[in-house]
């Protein structure tokens, strides 16, 4: 992420398509006190005095989050998932619901994290930082294969391994764009209840991402076997790095006492970041209470600007590589039904010593697939984010990359 911000700084006139954030267009300065006054309103109504009121905005407030109950009725509005509040984890972006939930999960030094890859660099970084040990599960052409995973789970507990979660971004994932069948994630939830694992779900995507979605793995998971991570960053906003944890599963400590998984990732969250921010929580429930819970209906114009702004990538690509042209180049691309990201093979090391070329003689930024590969590969692939860019944008962008693709 250096390495590509540096990139940016240096080549302010180029266009980037590797910053993977929301559209500035949508947001509005006032509209952060206008959330505000709206939770305040309901803290109110619930008979809240006063001093209660001046408490929940200035003092830090519960380590699990004050706004848990607003999380769950969303959760159950937008996505069927049927949880208690309770078993909700306030956390600071989804970035720290990560890293609570590695650290929870993986407790000795021969416990390991599958990961399907490519991979979210976030949950690999986070891994790093708490020496776990990484397994990448590779996807095919057409996606991940469950197969695939169990033999990954074989073969780790043949090593004296302990393979304790799997994670993976059903919808849209970043860093390919690709999205998981439904009969997968049965197949999915099946593999995971045999063997004996967690999943960790993240899945920030679905709500900006025009059309019918999937169902969540969580809202299929009816033996408990999905951690669910989420986030408010790329549908109501980015800048109060407002996230969540869903861990409704039952542990069982050394005294034999029982309790949720959520309680355990609390604890540890108390020792990190003790809370998250009580203003962002407020501004984020404001959010939430203005539609009633129902994160879809503040997306729609949302979800339909990303949507056309992945028809005209696709357009572009089309209309820069004609079919002939880039069968000779041995350029490819996939067609993600939603998301902001996507990925394209070329014919070259994609490698940073040909993003710098790309930035400084064609006016071009995109970002390594290679950054996203734990255990190797990617080396002749691209990743484009098409969230952050302006439709007129995006058809210069693609111009300046069909120049530099061709020139190589």
């Amino acid at each position: 992420m250096n390495f590509l911000n540096e990139i940016t700084h240096r080549y302010p006139d180029a266009i980037s398509f590797a910053p993977g954030r929301p559209y500035d267009g949508f947001f509005e300065t006032e509209q952060i006190f206008t959330y505000l006054r709206r939770y305040l309103d309901h803290l109110e109504a619930g008979g809240a005095s006063p001093a209660e009121i001046r408490s929940a905005l200035f003092q830090y407030g519960p380590t699990s989050g004050q706004i848990r109950e607003l999380i769950a009725d969303s959760l159950r509005k937008d996505e069927n998932i049927h949880v208690p509040a309770e078993s909700v984890v306030v956390t600071v972006g989804c970035q720290e619901a990560m890293f609570l939930a590695v650290r929870a999960l993986m407790s000795d030094p021969d416990d390991v994290l599958l990961v399907s890859s490519p991979c979210y660099v976030g949950i690999t970084g986070a891994a790093r930082l708490l020496d776990v040990e990484v397994r990448a599960v590779e996807e095919g052409e057409k996606g991940f294969r469950c197969a695939d995973l169990e033999a990954a789970l074989l073969a780790e507990r043949a090593r004296g391994r302990r393979p304790r979660a799997f994670y993976v971004i059903p919808d849209h994932s970043n860093p390919s764009g690709t999205t998981m069948p439904l009969s997968t994630r049965q197949e999915l939830l099946d593999l995971a209840e045999r063997h004996d694992i967690l999943i960790l779900e993240d899945s920030p995507y679905r709500m900006v991402s025009p059309g019918g979605q999937l169902p969540t793995l969580k809202s299929l998971d009816h033996a408990r076997r999905v951690v669910h991570l989420g986030s408010y960053s790329k549908t109501l906003f980015p800048g109060a790095r407002v996230g969540f944890v869903v861990a409704d599963q039952t542990v069982v400590d050394g005294a034999g006492g029982s309790g949720l998984l959520a309680d355990e990732l609390t604890k540890i969250k108390s020792m990190v970041t003790v809370n998250t921010s009580p203003v962002s929580q407020a501004v984020t429930a404001g959010m939430l209470l203005s539609v009633d819970g129902r994160t879809s209906e503040l997306n729609t114009r949302t979800a339909a600007y990303y949507g056309d702004a992945m028809r005209v990538t696709l357009r572009e690509f089309e209309r820069n590589f004609p079919e002939d042209e880039r069968a000779a180049l041995g350029v490819r691309w996939n067609e993600p039904s939603g998301g902001f990201f996507l990925a394209v093979d070329v014919p070259f090391e994609a490698d940073n010593t040909a993003l710098v070329r790309s930035a400084e003689e064609f006016g071009v930024i995109w970002t390594p697939m290679s950054y996203f590969y734990p255990g190797g590969g990617g080396s002749t692939s691209l990743r484009l984010s098409v969230s952050y860019l302006s439709h007129r944008e995006i058809e210069e962008g693609i111009e300046r990359l069909a120049r530099f693709v061709t020139s190589r």
